[in-house]
């Protein structure tokens, strides 16, 4: 079946009208399942984006809980099965100005999908969450197989970087900016001095050797490439920007919201697989809370991104 009939027949169903996408929760999702057997027909594919440099580590360096699912699961999944070291730093909680069940919730759907591509099935007996310190401040760690995921709980900065009334309006881009002189993690836990503190943190988080560069991923800082993204998206890019020309590594630029205007990149097998690792966060969401699917929000430009996976790398500048 052809993409554009069987997208048809579902909105039909679940009551599309026009380009209006407004459906029952359980109709829309059941649209991005379906679609991922027969995602690419039709269309030519390309590889995969390969993690296959030898020796290296890997780092997601990522705004919220759910970004290396939407903009580069695919690639996630390569770079774990490989068996080198895995890890994802989460800088903001993601709240959304929201209460802290919500984005604790967010960590926890996080973790699903990092359990789906490490190959577990089970929700809590295969991870083990610590806190540790890293440079005096105090942040989550939790281990899945050989993943490390770093959870910093910064406040949501909000879409335009100006964060949320209810956290005095701390936010990632207006600490870069000098707008204020501290952020802290909504639990407490710690507070960043500065700019330089919350790189310096970060750098401390992604692995590092001398013999190969560990290659961290993160959301494209550039408004040329990746236009209308949300800023707390372009800060986490314009962070390793920075840990770039500090360590030794390699850096991969992956579009983000900007895929909404880019042509379906992926093969049947890579859109099936950045499906499944999506719902497994989706999927975690709504059975705390029905109302909290990502997917629901925006399931036309969710669709999309399970078809789209685009990255560029600039060159080492050491």
């Amino acid at each position: 079946m052809r993409i554009g009939t069987l997208t048809a027949s579902l909105r039909a169903e679940c009551g599309f009208k026009g380009s209006t996408v407004s459906l029952r929760l359980s109709c829309a999702f059941a649209l991005i399942l379906t679609l991922a057997p027969h995602l690419g027909e039709g269309q030519d594919t390309v590889k995969s984006l390969s993690n296959s440099e030898g020796g290296q580590a890997n780092a997601f360096v990522v705004a919220h809980q759910d970004d290396w699912q939407l903009f580069m699961g695919d690639v996630v999944a390569e770079a774990v099965k490989s068996g080198k070291p895995t890890t994802f730093i989460y800088l903001t909680a993601g709240d959304d100005g929201r209460e802290s069940f919500y984005w604790k919730t967010r960590e926890t759907a996080a973790l699903s999908s990092t359990r789906l591509v490490v190959g577990f099935t089970a929700r809590s007996d295969t991870t083990g969450c610590t806190a540790v310190a890293i440079l005096e401040h105090t942040i989550r760690k939790c281990v899945i197989g050989n993943t490390r995921s770093f959870f910093l709980r910064l406040p949501d900065g909000r879409r335009d970087g100006t964060g949320f009334a209810n956290h005095d309006h701390q936010s990632m881009r207006r600490l870069r900016g000098g707008k204020i002189t501290s952020i802290a993690a909504l639990d407490g836990s710690t507070s960043y001095g500065s700019w330089k503190d919350l790189v310096a943190t970060v750098a401390a988080l992604v692995p590092y050797t001398t013999s190969f560069p560990t290659l961290v991923s993160t959301t494209d800082p550039s408004i040329v490439v990746n236009p209308h993204d949300h800023y707390d998206h372009r800060i986490a890019g314009l962070l390793v920007e920075e840990l770039r020309r500090q360590q030794h590594v390699v850096v991969r630029y992956y579009v983000g919201y900007a895929l909404a205007t880019r042509a379906d990149n992926r093969s049947n097998e890579q859109a099936r697989l950045k499906t499944a690792i999506f719902a497994a966060y989706n999927q975690e969401m709504m059975r705390v809370n029905k109302k909290w699917s990502a997917y629901r929000e925006h399931p036309a430009f969710y669709s999309e991104c399970m078809l789209r996976t685009y990255a560029r790398e600039p060159a080492l500048t050491r």
